[in-house]
C-alpha cells in the first residue's frame, strides 16, 4: 500500500474552534483513512492550543497507531495567533519526534477564512492530506520492524551517560 497500512488505528482529534472548517478537516481525513481500510475513532477538543494535550494522553493508550490533530486558526487583529500557532506547532513537533505513534501536523494557520476553506475543500483538504502522512508513517514504522524507534534513543541516553561520565572524572575547572 503506498499511503498507508491496512488495519492501521487511528484517532482523529478535532478542535472545535472554526468549527465549520475542521469538521471539514475531520470529514477529509475520515474518508481518506476509510478508503485506506484504516480503523478511525474521533476525539473533540475545544480549540488547537488543546490538541497537543489531547494528543499526548491519546497516544499513551496505546490504542492507536497514528494520532491526527486537526485544527483551524485563523489571523485575527492580535498576536493571539502568532502565539497559539507557534505553540501548537512547536508542541506537536516535540510530540512527534518523542512518541511511538504517527502525528503529523494538520492544523491550518491561515490569513483569513477564505484561506481555510480553500484548504479544507474538496479539491484540496489539509485533513485527507494529514491522514496521507500519518499512514505513510505507521506503514513505514511497520516496515522497519518493531524496534525501530527505541533504537535511537537508548543510543542517545548511552551517550548522555558517557559524556556524563567524563565530566564527572574532571575537577570542573580549567
Amino acid at each position: 500500500m503506498r499511503n498507508g497500512f491496512v488495519g492501521a488505528r487511528v484517532a482523529i482529534v478535532r478542535a472545535r474552534w472554526n468549527d465549520e472548517i475542521t469538521r471539514r478537516l475531520a470529514q477529509g481525513a475520515t474518508a481518506r483513512a476509510l478508503a485506506l481500510r484504516a480503523e478511525v475513532e474521533e476525539f473533540e477538543v475545544a480549540g488547537s492550543f488543546e490538541l497537543p494535550p489531547a494528543v499526548a494522553g491519546i497516544a499513551a493508550t496505546g490504542r492507536f497507531d497514528a494520532v491526527v490533530p486537526l485544527g483551524c486558526l485563523i489571523r485575527g487583529e492580535t498576536p493571539h495567533f502568532d502565539v497559539l500557532a507557534h505553540a501548537v506547532a512547536s508542541a506537536l513537533a516535540d510530540l512527534a519526534t518523542r512518541l511511538e505513534v504517527a502525528i503529523p501536523f494538520g492544523i491550518l494557520t491561515c490569513e483569513n477564512v477564505e484561506q481555510a476553506q480553500a484548504r479544507s475543500g474538496r479539491e484540496r483538504n489539509v485533513g485527507a492530506e494529514a491522514m496521507d502522512a500519518a499512514l505513510e508513517i505507521v506503514a513505514l514504522r511497520h516496515a522497519l520492524g518493531p524496534d525501530v524507534m527505541r533504537s535511537p534513543r537508548r543510543a542517545s541516553v548511552a551517550r548522555s551517560r558517557s559524556t556524563r561520565a567524563k565530566r564527572s572524572g574532571s575537577p570542573g575547572r580549567r
